[in-house]
């Protein structure tokens, strides 16, 4: 596919401007960032694995010369610094979501040799996020799947937040197709940060009746909710509204991980996303999904979803 240079490309040294949402609990996988990366985009992994981020970034870097991202959580910084140092050293982007915009942590990560970008949902998060010295805000509306920081649309923030900051933003929100995109680009963003389209791809690590739950569902079937909160207390989350009924129904654990002797126990209310180690209530788990999932009608390979998103079909 044709590159198509943004500020966000020059900075990340990618060929499209798009960024891979970082997805904990399994379902991001290091083979389906480095798809991204392989597409043109900046494929991202999550810090909290499950595997070790070691692991993690050696199996990307066979897989990918692109460059690539490490996710973190704010507020789970301070448990892991060896894992931030090493983010810093490896990766081109350390990206922080859930916490308050800190200039030492900002300073950490341009120390190892990355670049820092910060998931805000608020112009004044957005402010703090720049004056902390970051190279690149992502706005993630309320549309969103997952855990979402905000409770403003994609496009009122895009057009607060992108005049009062001189460094790169990249939308995330509810974006699946190509009209999404160029609704993005016309509010001033110079990228896009996409999870649920690229989630429902071949090389994600998601449960089968989850894709498929992905597949049949439409935008209204999301709710944004606190159902899912063990793991994770008063997190506001983005889910499909069908888990919420199913988890409310359902014996507790709902679902074990893996097989034999090393099963463990998924209870009722857990954050964690169904993946293919998976067996029991799939449906009863948390299926985070933004409110762009109504366009998605099919699992295909990330390849196809970045021609969805970045082709001339649409």
């Amino acid at each position: 596919m044709p590159s198509l240079p943004t500020a966000f490309t020059d900075l990340v040294g990618c060929d499209l401007p798009l960024q891979l949402a970082p997805m904990g609990g399994g379902v991001g996988t290091p083979q389906l960032a480095a798809a991204v990366c392989e597409a043109g985009g900046l494929g991202m992994i999550s810090s909290v694995g499950p595997a070790p981020l070691t692991e993690q970034i050696a199996t990307l870097r066979d897989l990918t010369a692109g460059p690539f991202g490490v996710g973190f959580f704010g507020f789970d910084l301070a448990n892991r610094p060896a894992d931030l140092e090493l983010a810093a050293a490896e990766a081109r982007v350390v990206d922080i979501f859930w916490g308050t915009p800190d200039a030492a942590i900002v300073a950490q990560i341009h120390a190892g040799g990355a670049l820092a970008f910060w998931q805000v949902g608020s112009v004044e998060e957005a402010v703090a996020a720049a004056d902390a010295g970051c190279d690149a805000v992502v706005a993630q509306g309320v549309e969103a799947g997952g855990h979402v920081r905000g409770t403003t649309p994609l496009r009122l923030l895009l057009e607060q937040v992108v005049p009062r900051l001189s460094v790169p933003v990249a939308a995330a929100g509810g974006i699946t197709t190509g009209r999404h995109v160029r609704d993005a680009f016309d509010a001033g963003a110079s990228a896009v940060r996409v999870g649920t389209r690229l989630l429902a791809t071949t090389e994600s690590a998601a449960h089968p009746d989850y894709l498929a739950a992905l597949v049949a569902a439409e935008g209204a079937d999301t709710e944004l909710t606190v159902a899912f909160h063990v793991g994770w207390e008063d997190a506001p989350h983005r889910v499909l509204r069908s888990a919420i009924d199913a988890a409310a129904a359902a014996s507790d654990p709902v679902a074990w991980l893996g097989d034999g002797d090393q099963r463990f126990p998924v209870g009722r209310a857990s954050a964690m996303p169904p993946t293919t180690g998976c067996s029991g209530e799939i449906g009863a788990m948390a299926l985070y999904a933004g409110t762009g999932v109504g366009e998605i009608d099919e699992v295909v390979s990330v390849e196809a979803a970045v021609r969805l998103l970045f082709g001339t079909s649409q």
